[in-house]
């Protein structure tokens, strides 16, 4: 067991105050938090916070703030964050003189998806590492010699990323990769929870434009989603539901989704923030869902945090194979396909042998997300450097 350290997590939990965005980020500081850690949260995107109230980008913060001081005060965590709002660099939370101490006597500051705006401003922490949560398309941006992005990456002592094995589709960048998942704390997920006869997902349709390197085109969730248009009356009459982004800027074709059979709910209705979220997923009778047409095409071995998040609450995940099939058991609990064949076998068997499956998707996050296991090692790499 490591001695207690010092340690600093990034995120983006009052930029985008969001069930799922809250989850991928707060379970790292509660999780080493409960190791024993002395752990602290910062944020500093230098980006306008999104207000969900307001159905874009906010002209102030108050908002923002106060989710993420509640989530933190709930976990005993008040005292424990800070958050910098980019108009006249306002910071809240920790006193200016606190925030500088910490950063200066840190071990180790975990920069989870790059969300500092300005990594050498944080030098003064002992050790610095990154977490891509984005693999294949951050390796392609690597590749396409975006140099204040490598730059960017390069100011970190340690890389860390959930492309657990790394095709030979993924361009080489001549970083280590090492690699990590998502940390779940199994205590905050109910296996026991009533459930929907339902298959669930929360998405976006897209998160931003296709990235091109060399030939190839590696795009998002929707070039994948087509190939599954018709699968709803496949399975029936299992239902199978997505919630998923309304923004204009999506382009969710909401109408066609729904004439094909697909239940299309709203995010921003049925899973909002840290709570509701949570009872979104424990509520589910299992997931269904698409990978990202990079993450497909470059076969880096990701695997979701919401997927995690599905196995910790005993709903079993029938997800697009990114790899991660060479990694985790898979048949029992994680069911991944390739094919619409195979997606459709994948939801029967579920529903055939369903207790089987719930019981194995809670064993599977036991075993392989649970952050005690999976943030121990990671601090042990980034201090270590894994020697």
């Amino acid at each position: 067991m490591l001695s207690k350290l010092r340690i600093i997590v990034t995120g983006l939990i009052a930029q985008y105050p969001l069930g799922g965005v809250t989850w991928d980020y707060f379970q790292y500081v509660l999780g080493l938090a409960r190791l024993g850690h002395d752990v602290y949260y910062l944020e500093d995107t230098g980006q306008w916070p999104y207000n969900p109230q307001e159905g874009g980008v906010s002209k102030g913060c108050e908002f923002n703030v106060e989710y993420l001081a509640g989530i933190m005060a709930r976990y005993g965590l008040a005292d424990r964050w800070a958050y910098r709002f980019p108009w006249q660099s306002q910071w809240f939370g920790l006193s200016d003189d606190k925030r500088r101490e910490v950063i200066h006597s840190a071990d180790l500051l975990i920069n989870i998806s790059g969300t500092i705006e300005r990594p050498e401003e944080y030098r003064q922490a002992r050790r610095m590492a990154y977490i891509d949560s984005d693999p294949v398309f951050t390796q392609v941006k690597l590749a396409r010699g975006q140099v204040d992005f490598r730059k960017w990456i390069d100011l970190h002592d340690v890389h860390f990323s959930f492309g657990e094995c790394l095709s030979p589709a993924v361009p080489v960048t001549g970083h280590r990769w090492r690699p990590t998942r998502q940390p779940v704390v199994l205590s905050e997920w109910h296996p026991s929870m009533a459930q929907r006869e339902v298959f669930t997902t929360v998405m976006n349709w897209t998160s931003y434009k296709p990235v091109v390197y060399g030939n190839q085109s590696y795009g998002q969730k929707d070039i994948e989603f087509k190939r599954f248009h018709d699968l709803p009356d496949l399975v029936a009459p299992t239902i199978l539901e997505i919630a998923v982004n309304t923004g204009k800027t999506r382009r969710t074709p909401r109408a066609l989704l729904a004439h094909k059979g697909w239940h299309v709910v709203d995010p921003a209705e049925v899973c909002p923030d840290f709570d509701s979220y949570r009872r979104y997923i424990e509520t589910s009778k299992a997931e269904w869902s698409v990978a990202k047409n990079g993450y497909v095409l470059g076969q880096p071995g990701w695997f979701s945090c919401r997927s995690a998040c599905y196995l910790a609450a005993g709903r079993p995940v029938v997800v697009q194979d990114t790899g991660f099939s060479t990694i985790f058991p898979v048949g029992e609990g994680i069911l991944p396909f390739t094919t619409v064949a195979e997606a459709v076998a994948a939801i029967q068997e579920v529903e055939a042998t369903y207790e089987r499956h719930a019981k194995a998707a809670r064993d599977l996050a036991a075993t392989y997300f649970d952050a005690d296991t999976v943030l121990t090692r990671l601090i042990d790499e980034a201090v270590n450097d894994g020697d």
